[in-house]
């Protein structure tokens, strides 16, 4: 089966994209999954070392085809009116970015009511001004756009997690996988949400994004970063891994008999004492982590408040 051009101009519109945020502004990239109707990826907003979870919802279109209708000093972009409504609800400030194959640049525009334009019809339009080029002059208004009170900030977070605190309340097992370059400063390294269907096969791939975490340790960041959860090493992946090390070190041969110095308990309790660790290091380069979410307070309570918020009965007030 052949692939069809519209895929691999669509493909290359999210990789472009992708490489802007990194290399030209110096953020984060996060694909988002497809059940994430009109949202292609999130852009987190990083200074120096501060990541606060500011961040940016982008719907990405790549093709000659969305740049056949010029506008004043841009072109138009006209969304249906359900991207519309959701867009202007969204918990996060939503950018169009338009990917043009033949210049390969990347020209974006924030969806507001400042920007959307009603039509004659009762549809809506864009103005993706060509000045918007997502580049070092980007980096100002977009991250306007993405401050916030930090109450505000949490409480996109704990929306944007929502999803995955549902699966968790559904009984889904859910894991992160984390691999830290600790020979680089940066604190960079990528992070993943999979689901465990208990098979004995790696998990289902949800989510995977860059981290940046600068000196903080990931046992620290990670806990931040799933405030709504508690988190444990995975038993089965840290019990196979840890045994192999455990053999490697503490067995003795006498030719077909097997020795050990110590007992495994006695081995791993204090790897136990120290809570979130790696499973195993590659090539002295890379700690490889496996954690389980498990919904904590926070989470569960958050459920029930956004429930009630999204479908609850109107409260009495006393001017009804």
């Amino acid at each position: 089966m052949r692939r069809k051009p519209s895929a691999k101009v669509g493909s290359e519109g999210l990789t472009h994209t992708r490489l802007a945020i990194e290399d030209e502004l110096g953020w984060l990239f996060r694909d988002q999954p497809t059940e994430d109707y009109g949202i292609d990826a999130h852009a987190e907003i990083v200074e120096g070392e501060d990541v606060r979870g500011r961040l940016l919802a982008l719907q990405i279109k790549g093709g000659k085809s969305w740049f056949s209708e010029p506008g004043p000093e841009g072109w138009w972009f006209r969304p249906d009116a359900a991207h519309v409504r959701y867009w202007t609800n969204h918990s996060l400030p939503v950018v169009v970015v338009l990917y043009h194959p033949e210049t390969k640049q990347c020209h974006w525009q924030l969806v507001n009511r400042e920007t959307l334009v009603e039509t004659s019809t009762g549809g809506w339009k864009l103005l993706v001004p060509a000045a918007h080029l997502l580049d070092e002059t980007a980096q100002t208004p977009l991250k306007d756009a993405a401050e916030g009170d930090p109450y505000v900030l949490r409480i996109r977070e704990l929306q944007l997690a929502r999803p995955w605190m549902e699966m968790l309340a559904g009984g889904t097992r859910l894991l992160v996988d984390m691999e830290e370059w600790i020979n680089k400063s940066s604190g960079r390294g990528s992070i993943s949400i999979g689901i465990d269907h208990e098979d004995g096969h790696d998990p289902e791939e949800l989510v995977t994004w860059q981290f940046f975490v600068g000196p903080t340790s990931y046992a620290d960041a990670v806990a931040k970063l799933f405030a709504w959860a508690d988190l444990d090493v995975h038993e089965e992946t840290y019990d196979d891994a840890e045994y192999d090390q455990y053999e490697a070190e503490c067995s003795i041969w006498d030719e077909a008999d097997q020795f050990f110095t110590e007992s495994f308990d006695d081995w791993r309790r204090e790897r136990i004492a120290n809570g979130i660790r790696p499973y195993k290091n590659a090539e002295g380069e890379v700690d490889c982590f496996r954690l389980e979410l498990t919904l904590n307070d926070l989470g569960k309570a958050f459920l029930v408040v956004d429930k009630f918020a999204t479908e609850g009965d109107r409260q009495l007030t006393g001017d009804q």
